[in-house]
């Protein structure tokens, strides 16, 4: 299990290797949940998955949305930071339909994302690939965060 550690570098900035205790890899990777440094908080990309790496919710973009979600708010959490120091989000998400399938599963996702995201929200960037780490997964994303102070 890894946890948080805060180092001091050379500069005098203080940095947090943020890593939630539910979080691994199922194989050994230096990559961290994400990283404080600073006011500054970056997120590695978060995925819909359970502490082995299995895909949570699959075929389901609702379910896999609020599981990102909750692991984002869990990961800027530990940093000191809530949703509302966020400054820019960035989404990617597959999906292999058309028409007006593509705008029912932007909707749905949308729908979950703002159950978190302040009425003042981040910038934002939404990109649909062909596909992410491992077959199943639906979204990822990934935040930056200013916290006040």
């Amino acid at each position: 299990m890894t946890t948080s550690t805060e180092l001091l570098v050379g500069d005098g900035t203080d940095r947090q290797r943020l890593m939630n205790s539910t979080w691994t890899h199922h194989i050994p990777t230096p990559f961290a949940q994400g990283w404080r440094v600073g006011r500054l908080v970056f997120t590695g990309g978060q995925l819909s998955a359970d502490e082995h790496g299995n895909v949570v919710g699959a075929g389901d973009i609702e379910v896999q949305t609020r599981n990102v979600f909750d692991s984002l708010t869990s990961v800027l959490h530990e940093a000191g930071a809530t949703w509302n120091d966020v400054v820019k989000l960035n989404t990617y998400y597959c999906f292999d339909g058309s028409g007006d399938e593509v705008q029912q599963n932007w909707e749905t996702m949308t729908r979950v994302r703002m159950e978190y995201l302040p009425d003042e929200g981040p910038a934002g960037t939404g990109v649909r690939v062909a596909g992410l780490m491992y077959d199943g997964f639906l979204i990822e994303v990934e935040a930056i965060a200013v916290i006040a102070g």
